[in-house]
């Protein structure tokens, strides 16, 4: 390559030990309220986890073992919006992906939430307001730019 011809957009330059620099310039706010709403939803997740946990302990659940499992499963799934989110506000590639899988598993639990009537109509409309404006934030062209993904060359 010459001297004036410029490496790729996609080119990541690398730190010692061979892992992707984190790109250059200011993190854009898109990308920085994308990874904020991924790490709230990982941490209601945390809440309801823990939640379920000690009401299986602690409380009287028809099926004790049954409580106590749905906690712990909550509590891993919150682990994937967690990982995104810190992915995301340290600009890593990688983390997109988790995070638009994470938002397209929250809107069948929004449509389950407001259709189970009451106070549950509030959460759905929460939750789908959070996955529909965390997928807006995430294909925008500000964010992909700044996680350095791009268009793939032919």
């Amino acid at each position: 390559m010459s001297s004036k011809q410029s490496a790729p957009k996609s080119a990541r330059t690398t730190q010692a030990g061979n892992t992707p620099a984190a790109p250059a310039g200011p993190r854009p706010r898109r990308l920085t309220a994308a990874a904020v709403l991924s790490g709230a939803e990982g941490a209601v997740l945390v809440a309801g986890g823990v939640y379920l946990l000690v009401m299986g302990l602690l409380g009287r659940p028809d099926s004790p073992r049954q409580a106590e499992m749905g906690g712990l499963t909550v509590l891993a799934l919150a682990a994937l919006p967690l990982i995104a989110a810190r992915g995301l506000w340290l600009r890593r590639r990688w983390s997109r992906g988790p995070s638009l899988a994470t938002q397209i598993m929250a809107l069948p639990v929004a449509w389950t939430l407001a259709n189970a009537g009451g106070g549950l109509i509030a959460a759905g409309a929460a939750v789908a307001a959070v996955a529909v404006t965390t997928l807006v934030l995430l294909v925008n062209p500000t964010a992909t730019e700044a996680l350095g993904i791009g268009p793939r060359d032919a």
